[in-house]
């Protein structure tokens, strides 16, 4: 059984339909990547898992359950966490204050536990331990991204959404980030990536879905869309046969 499956997921923006009768699966402990230009729908695929959109038409299940049109609080507490481009990090709370509130969902925790959990966080994330106690507007735009990510780890997911985690970013940067989403995934949690650096994604990615406009328009693995000519220049931009 797939972890997630969308069948023929419909989604409107009022009059403007935004994705087109996707569908898609993604099993336990894959990283999958959805790949596409700006306004192809991947966002918006994200939003409607994480319940922020209510489709208008389609199956959305996950571990086979129904969970289309589920509120995001349901959705987190089922085992689904997003990290929403953007970062969103609370500007006036600490790297640690942000991180913990990711564990929400969860339920009462003592303070113990949620200082010993935000350390693992700060394990995973070296980077940012130096900036523990650091207010979230004083981080640069890496060091938030790696906060983002943790905050999300801490709701414990079965399926991570990531939403453009290397917009903005330096190139070291981005290297870092993709490493750590390579070990994300090594610990067991299953990885839906939406990323408009196609060459990093195909690079952490099981197999991946290109949209175009709202519809799903080729699926393969890493290998079989880097070397396709028409998938290069029609839907990633030509940017793989540029190398960039």
């Amino acid at each position: 059984m797939s972890l997630l499956s969308l069948d023929g997921l419909v989604v409107r923006y009022g009059e403007i339909e935004a994705l087109r009768g996707v569908s898609l699966a993604i099993e336990p402990g894959e990283v999958v990547t959805l790949l596409g230009a700006n306004g192809a729908g991947k966002s918006t695929t994200l939003r409607a898992i994480s319940g922020l959109l209510k489709p208008v038409a389609g199956e959305l299940r996950f571990d086979g359950k129904p969970i289309a049109g589920l509120g995001p609080e349901a959705i987190v507490r089922l085992g689904i966490a997003h990290v929403p481009e953007g970062r969103r990090l609370f500007p006036g709370l600490t790297s640690r204050e942000n991180i913990i509130l990711g564990a929400a969902s969860r339920g009462r925790i003592d303070k113990a536990t949620l200082r010993r959990e935000s350390d693992e966080m700060f394990d995973l994330f070296p980077d940012i331990r130096p900036f523990a106690d650091t207010l979230g507007w004083m981080l640069s735009g890496g060091q938030q991204q790696m906060v983002a990510v943790a905050r999300g780890l801490m709701a414990k997911p079965r399926l991570l959404l990531l939403d453009e985690p290397s917009l903005g970013l330096a190139p070291v940067v981005v290297q870092k980030v993709f490493a750590i989403i390579g070990e994300i995934r090594r610990r067991g949690t299953t990885v839906l990536l939406v990323e408009q650096n196609a060459r990093m994604a195909l690079s952490v990615a099981d197999r991946g879905y290109v949209l175009e406009t709202g519809r799903l328009a080729v699926e393969g693995k890493p290998a079989d869309l880097w070397s396709n000519d028409a998938v290069r220049a029609a839907y990633l931009g030509g940017q793989l046969a540029k190398g960039g």
